[in-house]
């Protein structure tokens, strides 16, 4: 053979070799489509949405204390399977999910010849995928420590984003940071410096031009994982995963992950669409998941009244607190919140009376709790009742005695595996004694919904109490709640803590700072803000200041959903979804700008009929809000219907 013969033989050679070193595997239908490749070592994954990138190539690969799967992979073994299965969820979006995708099964192996297995599923919209690791050659080896992950999440050039930064830890009211409580920003260019320096928690969104959007996030960490968010944008690399700051908990605990071999890490999520409906209405944290325990009873979902959020502190007394319950009873609640300091201002004893006051009226008791230990300085009490097995069976199991239903437990402040390992044994001690459980100042939930069936929601974003705190973020309610549909709320169920019917952030209804929003606008965001045990923070001086077709509508809010469409809106601007509970749909509307919005929406579920029609009147002169005002609308029989949503107002359409 010639020595030109010979060369263009080994370029032969090279070039199928590197052809062998790709697969691909794409969605039921086609259109989404992920390649995996390996070159010169390295693994990555791009994304395509009907024959569009929506995602450049990004990394993928492990460090451990075992081996390095950043660098010297081959491809080595690929497989192809399908997976096809229907559940139903009670406290999510929608009551039942059938999730049928494709799998592809890709082999990496490393340098010393110890393979990983990164498994991909990809449905018509969502892409799910995780490392697992085998023992290989180490026979003797149970476990591993994983010190860093290379995965990637790349975008195109033309990119902006809808993130949440990540705090510095440590920071904020009595240290107890990060609290996934930070602003958002929007429509912002992919290569803006995080906030912090500490990049961006999950969930992340992308609107990739005009070629549609890309929603990232995980699923499926308990105390199995770390919680993990986004770094800061690397040009050529993108975002990758990054790992709690090692000043979390004030320096306790690992900001490795540990995992069991064989064993997996959690689920990475993307989801893609052409336009924002995969996005709101995607189950792909459900999906992916399975629940790690039965649920000890039915755990019913329901509305609760909240002193704290306007009478604050001084309200967690017996008296104030027989208000709130009254109150719950008079609206057909299932619940009141009682909140920090009822160990000290009420006291152990008068709370076993307002239990049984409670359930003679009808409602249950909802009790907050510090999570404490070491880890935050936060002084509401009722203290170390959260932290540590023994302590959890005392405080429980008086609770399952004296009837209360659940706990509200908050200042977590970490995304360690240490303490992930504490929400996960907080839900499963609160399972043990039939309690629910909602969590605040607190991480993102992943999966929790299904993986916990006494789960309720989280927090994990600038929720209503900053309302009350400052002006400042009553003016920017209707950004944050028409952003948290196409994000935050479209990954897990979020406790907004509030539909505010107080006009002032007062107990007399005239002092402090206004609020900004309609009266319609917070009564659609009981439906918008998807949980399943809702906070109104209804107050008795409501009863007598609110016309009669509101106080009606929220006797009526319901919290459990069948199914949820995407109708219209934009994030940070405006949007309308519809939820459908047992036969009868609830279509509603949050407006978040001070501009009106005149649309005309499609809604084909309430084709041909009349229905009720909440909207708000325009502003007159002298007011500060709008009044409301009850219409019936005749939606066309092509399903078309016209509405007006004033500024930073809301509308309710519903038979």
């Amino acid at each position: 053979m010639t020595k030109k013969l010979f060369s263009f033989a080994l370029l032969m050679v090279s070039a199928l070799t590197a052809m062998a070193q790709a697969v691909s595997v794409s969605s039921p239908n086609g259109k989404l489509k992920v390649d995996i490749t390996c070159q010169n070592g390295q693994a990555a994954y791009t994304v395509n949405y009907d024959g569009k990138t929506m995602m450049t190539p990004s990394a993928l690969g492990l460090k451990t204390d075992i081996g390095d799967y950043t660098k010297g992979l081959k491809l080595t073994d690929s497989q192809q399977s399908s997976v096809d299965k229907t559940y139903t969820m009670t406290r999510t979006k929608t009551a039942s999910s059938h999730f049928v995708a494709n799998q592809l099964d890709v082999t990496l192996t490393n340098a010393d010849d110890m393979p990983m297995v990164v498994t991909f599923l990809v449905s018509d919209n969502d892409i799910a995928f995780r490392y697992t690791l085998q023992k290989g050659k180490l026979k003797d080896i149970n476990s591993v420590v994983i010190q860093s992950e290379a995965t990637g999440f790349n975008f195109p050039d033309q990119a902006t984003s809808f993130i949440c930064p990540q705090s510095k830890p440590m920071v904020g009211f009595a240290q107890t940071k990060p609290s996934y409580e930070e602003e958002y920003t929007a429509d912002a260019a992919i290569n803006t410096p995080s906030a912090f320096g500490e990049g961006y928690t999950f969930p992340c969104l992308f609107r990739i031009g005009e070629d549609g959007w890309v929603l990232v996030s995980e699923t499926g960490v308990g105390s199995n994982y770390v919680g993990t968010h986004l770094s800061d944008f690397e040009q050529g690399k993108g975002y990758t995963i990054a790992f709690p700051n090692p000043g979390e908990m004030k320096g306790m605990g690992s900001n490795y992950a540990g995992i069991n071999l064989p064993g997996s890490t959690p689920w990475r999520t993307i989801t893609v669409g052409a336009t924002l409906k995969p996005i709101v209405e995607t189950t792909i944290p459900y999906d992916v998941v399975e629940p790690l325990y039965e649920a000890k009873r039915d755990y019913c979902s329901g509305r609760y009244t909240w002193g704290w959020l306007i009478w604050q502190d001084n309200s967690t007394i017996y008296e104030d607190q027989v208000k709130m319950i009254d109150l719950a009873s008079e609206m057909g609640y299932e619940y009141t919140l009682v909140d920090a300091l009822w160990d000290t201002q009420i006291g152990r004893d008068r709370i076993e009376e307002l239990s049984k006051y409670a359930q003679s009226k009808g409602v249950h008791l909802l009790l907050w709790y510090n999570s404490n230990g070491t880890w935050n300085d936060a002084p509401q009490g009722p203290h170390n009742g959260m932290s540590t097995a023994i302590a959890r069976e005392r405080e429980m199991a008086w609770m399952e005695k004296i009837g209360v239903a659940g706990i509200k437990v908050d200042f977590f402040g970490s995304d360690k595996q240490e303490m992930m390992k504490l929400y996960e044994d907080i839900l499963t001690d609160g399972n043990r004694h039939g309690l629910q459980v909602i969590f605040h100042g607190c991480t993102l939930p992943r999966g929790w919904e299904r993986m916990y069936p006494n789960y309720v929601a989280s927090e994990a974003f600038l929720a209503s109490e900053n309302v009350f705190f400052t002006e400042h973020h009553a003016k920017q309610e209707g950004f944050e709640l028409t952003m948290h549909p196409f994000s935050r709320n479209a990954v897990a169920a979020a406790d907004w803590g509030g539909v505010m019917m107080n006009h002032h952030m007062s107990r007399d209804n005239k002092s402090r700072h206004q609020r900004y929003t309609s009266d319609v606008f917070e009564m659609a965001s009981a439906i918008v803000i998807q949980t399943s045990v809702n906070c109104v923070a209804i107050y008795p001086n409501n009863l007598e200041e609110l016309p009669q077709h509101e106080l009606d509508f929220l006797k009526e809010i319901p919290t459990t959903w069948e199914e949820t469409q995407f109708i219209e809106g934009y994030p940070t601007k405006y949007v309308v979804l519809a939820r459908r509970t047992g036969d009868k749909w609830y279509v509603a509307g949050l407006n978040g700008t001070n501009e009106q919005k005149t649309l005309t929406l499609q809604l084909p579920m309430l084709a041909g009929k009349t229905v009720r029609y909440y909207t708000d009147k325009p502003l007159k002169k002298g007011e500060i809000l709008p009044a409301s005002e009850l219409k019936t609308l005749k939606v066309g029989k092509n399903g078309e219907a016209k509405v007006t949503i004033q500024p930073m107002g809301g509308i309710i359409i519903t038979e």
